[in-house]
């Protein structure tokens, strides 16, 4: 079966910056919805009209994959709002943050402690791979048809490098 909008792909990768640094590895296959929000429009694009077995290099700039890094989204933060527990690398949602955090702080976006201090934190609202250009090496491990739950879901229930809230002491993925 070849890949089409609205089919399943599992995928095995390699993700590397571009100074050869290995960003993830998946050694086995992980299922992903084309079509839906699993994965970024330049690596669907790439994959339509291939099938098992295909091997793809793509190169991603910034723009094609998390975007660029943007200062705007940094924020600091006192120290008071947040829990005792809190450590560098806890997510929180920005609709989750403490009341008396900074309202410019857009309440869509997923917000990274990047600093602790004292009396401050440091909250980075951008992905972790932002401004980053990628080279990505994929293998096409199988494809098969969507079911109708995938398809509504918009989700095979992976999504490329979707970072989850782990506020309120959640393991950090």
């Amino acid at each position: 079966m070849e890949i089409k909008q609205q089919c399943v792909v599992a995928l095995t990768w390699v993700l590397k910056d571009t100074l050869g640094e290995e960003l993830d590895v998946l050694d086995e296959p992980v299922e992903f919805l084309v079509g839906g929000d699993d994965l970024l429009e330049r690596v669907e694009e790439a994959l339509q009209g291939h099938s098992t077995g295909a091997r793809l290099d793509l190169h991603l700039e910034p723009e094609e994959a998390f975007g660029d890094y943007q200062d705007q989204l940094l924020f600091l933060e006192p120290r008071a709002l947040f829990p005792a527990d809190i450590e560098e690398g806890m997510t929180f949602e920005g609709a989750a943050l403490p009341e008396g955090t900074n309202p410019d702080a857009p309440r869509d976006a997923l917000y990274t402690v990047a600093q602790i201090y004292p009396e401050h934190i440091v909250l980075d609202g951008n992905h972790p791979l932002a401004g980053i250009a990628l080279r990505l090496h994929l293998v096409v491990q199988g494809v098969r048809e969507a079911t109708d739950e995938e398809l509504e879901r918009g989700t095979a229930g992976t999504g490329f490098f979707r970072i989850q809230p782990t506020g309120g002491g959640g393991a950090v993925h």
